[in-house]
């Protein structure tokens, strides 16, 4: 996914600072991350369930949606996954 700015919920930004993600990971996310859910019938875009690792091994997913015609990711929400709910590799809910 290729993002040209980058917009934050105000929900985004709330989650992400209770839990230490940073912008710089969450963009990471986006860029390199592997897509592991789609929500196609989203609006007002289709979005995106992120999962990335950060360079110190910690998952995060984010999810994320994106208006292609104008370059713009508009970011939902950031959250470590919780390996109580979550597969080992964090992919798949159990």
């Amino acid at each position: 996914m290729e993002c040209s700015i980058f917009e934050y919920s105000n929900y985004a930004v709330t989650q992400m600072f209770k839990r230490s993600i940073s912008a710089d990971e969450v963009e990471a996310a986006i860029e390199n991350g592997e897509t592991i859910k789609e929500y196609p019938e989203d609006t007002p875009f289709p979005s995106l369930l992120k999962l990335f690792f950060t360079s110190g091994g910690r998952p995060i997913h984010v999810v994320v949606s994106q208006d292609i015609s104008k370059g713009v990711c508009y970011i939902i929400t950031a959250y470590e996954p919780d390996p109580d709910m979550w597969e080992t590799n964090f992919k798949n809910k159990l």
